[in-house]
């Protein structure tokens, strides 16, 4: 259910100070610190993994309503919106380590509650929201806490190796569990699934405990009013510099749409004879390798800074275009057509990532992020209702169509019309000023 930690902390990875381990040799990754965290995090992905796709199909199946569908998957998102920032302050002066293992004991007892409450009864739609909203509250607390304490664990001269398999953990595991996942639903009760779950999350927190915490002396406390009066100004910020803001708009309302898309992949997938429910693992699974080929291919590879407006306008227009075609094709075509997605999706959030970071002040960097991850999350939460409710009275098709018609046209609104504005931020470059360190 921590799905998030692995890609947030590669993205913030040029937000972390550099820290030595003491004791560790300059440039040596595989510590045992690094390797328990490691370990517990790829447990965690497939705990998640195991557990997510099951409940999401299991409520479909027996309601027939996408609307609960997307209603489950929203509770899931909306601690996302409404508690990091009041979540933050209270990680920052604790013990990492004590949140982690805490939050993991605490989800394990969830898990094998929700086994035996669902064990042998009627099936009962309120259990799962509830569920659903209580391990996303947990998850919050758990991404924050893991990302705060992650810079900790990489030795010094690492950083670059140590963030690269982070990032790549959760696309891995995902191409191996989707099937997996949706061949245990089909096969497993869903209460020892949660049993299971709950075993597996056990395991993570012996090994969690493992791992050595260095308590650093805080000479500051960073209060709340103190983080009100940073959102203000990054809100100044925002108001001055166009560019950013329509690209992050627009990505806002992209990254919602497709949100909205998976939930009609699924209750598709689900209503139609000729699919199952392990062809559509597959087809997150084909999404998922194309997008760690690509990551593989552009850790080498350079898009010119003279090109890549041009390149990440036309993945937008491509990836909106196959995913209001993609209900519309043969399966084996929609398996290529996640594939060649999912490598374009990875290269164009390389290039946008790199060239914004590069272009955001140093000391606006965080702020900024900050408040388009709830950006993010409030265009989640909207677009699954939105997808929801529309698939309660038009065909799933239609609704598909209506999604990536919305993606295509917030991308001229926001990316095509005010070139002039968002040009400079993607061709931005990071330089290097006299003193600073570049390492």
């Amino acid at each position: 259910m921590h799905k998030g930690k692995n890609n947030e902390a590669a993205k913030n990875a040029e937000d972390i100070q550099k820290t030595e381990v003491p004791g560790n040799r300059r440039g040596t990754l595989w510590t045992k610190d690094f390797s328990c965290i490691t370990l517990a995090t790829v447990l965690s992905a497939i705990g998640g993994e195991a557990m997510n796709l099951p409940v999401s199909l299991l409520i479909f199946d027996k309601t027939g309503s996408p609307f609960l569908s997307a209603l489950i998957m929203v509770c899931g998102m909306l601690p996302d919106v409404l508690f990091p920032v009041f979540v933050a302050p209270f990680i920052d002066k604790g013990s990492k380590k004590r949140w982690i293992v805490g939050l993991d004991i605490l989800l394990a007892a969830i898990y094998l509650l929700m086994g035996f409450l669902v064990s042998g009864t009627r099936f009962v739609f309120a259990v799962y929201p509830l569920f659903t909203l209580t391990v996303g509250t947990i998850s919050v607390f758990y991404r924050l806490a893991y990302l705060a304490w992650y810079p900790d664990l990489i030795p010094y001269g690492a950083e670059q190796k140590g963030y690269a398999v982070s990032g790549t953990i959760y696309p891995l595991i995902t191409i191996a569990m989707s099937p997996f996942a949706a061949f245990l639903y089909a096969n497993v009760s869903i209460e020892n699934l949660f049993f299971g779950v709950s075993a597996l999350t056990v395991v993570s927190v012996c090994i969690e405990s493992a791992v050595r915490e260095r308590r650093r002396e805080r000479h500051t406390v960073y209060s709340f009013r103190a983080y009100c009066a940073d959102i203000r100004e990054g809100f100044r910020y925002l108001k001055q510099e166009k560019g950013i803001r329509n690209i992050y708009t627009y990505m806002g309302i992209m990254q919602g749409s497709s949100e909205g898309m998976a939930l009609i992949t699924q209750v598709y997938f689900q209503t139609q004879l000729i699919f199952s429910v392990v062809m559509l693992g597959f087809l997150k699974s084909a999404e998922m390798i194309g997008r760690v080929l690509s990551g593989l291919i552009w850790y080498k590879a350079q898009i010119p800074v003279h090109k890549r407006y041009t390149f990440t306008r036309f993945v937008y227009l491509f990836y909106s275009l196959m995913d209001m075609l993609l209900l519309f094709i043969p399966y084996p075509a929609m398996l290529i057509n996640r594939f060649v997605c999912g490598g374009l999706g990875t290269a164009s959030a390389t290039v946008r990532e790199s060239a914004v970071q590069s272009y955001l002040p140093d000391e606006m960097r965080a702020r900024v992020n900050a408040l388009f991850n709830v950006l993010f999350a409030l265009g989640g939460v909207f677009f699954q209702f939105f997808a929801g409710i529309l698939a309660q009275a038009l065909p799933y098709r239609a609704v598909a169509l209506l999604l990536g018609g919305i993606a295509i046209g917030s991308m001229f609104f926001f990316i095509v019309l005010p070139a002039k504005d968002n040009r400079p931020v993607y061709e931005a470059v990071r330089e290097c000023s006299v003193g600073k360190d570049c390492l």
